[in-house]
C-alpha cells in the first residue's frame, strides 16, 4: 500500500470510547468543519480536542481565515477526555513527532459518507495525518486514491491526505475515529 500505513495495533481504545459515551454533550460544540458550505464532512459530528484558535472570528457567521494555520490550541474537551491524551501522546512519541496539530474525534453515522476530497492548504502539507479507529463496522471503507482499507478499532494508521479520499459507511454502526495531526520529519 502506498496511501495507507498501519503503524500500530492492539491499542487500548476502550477507556476513550467509554468516556465519549458518558459525555455526549461534547459532540458538535464546534461546527466549522462540518457546517461550512463546501465541507465534505457535512454528515459528520466532531469533538474538537485541539484546533486552531478561532476566537478572533467568533463574531462572524463565516470565518474569513486563521491567524496561524500551523498552531493549534487545546479546546475544553482536551481536558475532559484525558483518555484521548494518552493515545495522542503515545502516538506523538511513536512517530517522533516534533509538533502536535489538530486533534479531533469524528463520528460518521451508519448510512452516511464523507465526500471525496483532498485536504488542502498549508496545514495539510505541513502535518502528517493519523487515524486511531475507536469504533467501526465491516461495511465502512476508507478510500484514498485507488486503495481502500477497513480500519479496525485499536489500530493506528497514517494516510496520505494529499490524495483524494472518502469514507463510506454502509454498515449499521457509527464510525468513530480519533484524528491526530503531527509534524514529523521521520515520515517525510
Amino acid at each position: 500500500m502506498k496511501n495507507f500505513l498501519q503503524i500500530a495495533n492492539g491499542v487500548d481504545i476502550m477507556p476513550l470510547l467509554f468516556a465519549i459515551q458518558r459525555q455526549p454533550h461534547l459532540w458538535d460544540k464546534n461546527t466549522l468543519r462540518t457546517r461550512h458550505k463546501q465541507s465534505p464532512h457535512t454528515q459528520v459530528s466532531d469533538i474538537w480536542l485541539r484546533f486552531n484558535d478561532l476566537s478572533p472570528y467568533q463574531k462572524s457567521e463565516e470565518y474569513s481565515g486563521i491567524v496561524d494555520e500551523h498552531e493549534s490550541i487545546n479546546y475544553p474537551a482536551f481536558s475532559e477526555l484525558p483518555q484521548a491524551r494518552i493515545l495522542i501522546f503515545s502516538l506523538l512519541a511513536r512517530v517522533e513527532g516534533e509538533r502536535l496539530g489538530r486533534c479531533i474525534i469524528s463520528k460518521l453515522p451508519a448510512g452516511c459518507s464523507i465526500d471525496p476530497h483532498v485536504d488542502g492548504g498549508s496545514h495539510a502539507s505541513y502535518y502528517e495525518r493519523f487515524h486511531i479507529p475507536l469504533q467501526t463496522n465491516k461495511d465502512c471503507l476508507f478510500r484514498c486514491g485507488d486503495e481502500s482499507v477497513l480500519m479496525i478499532p485499536g489500530t493506528v494508521w497514517w494516510f496520505n491526505n494529499a490524495i483524494e479520499h472518502e469514507v463510506v459507511n454502509q454498515g449499521v454502526d457509527d464510525r468513530i475515529h480519533l484524528i491526530v495531526d503531527i509534524k514529523t520529519s521521520v515520515m517525510k
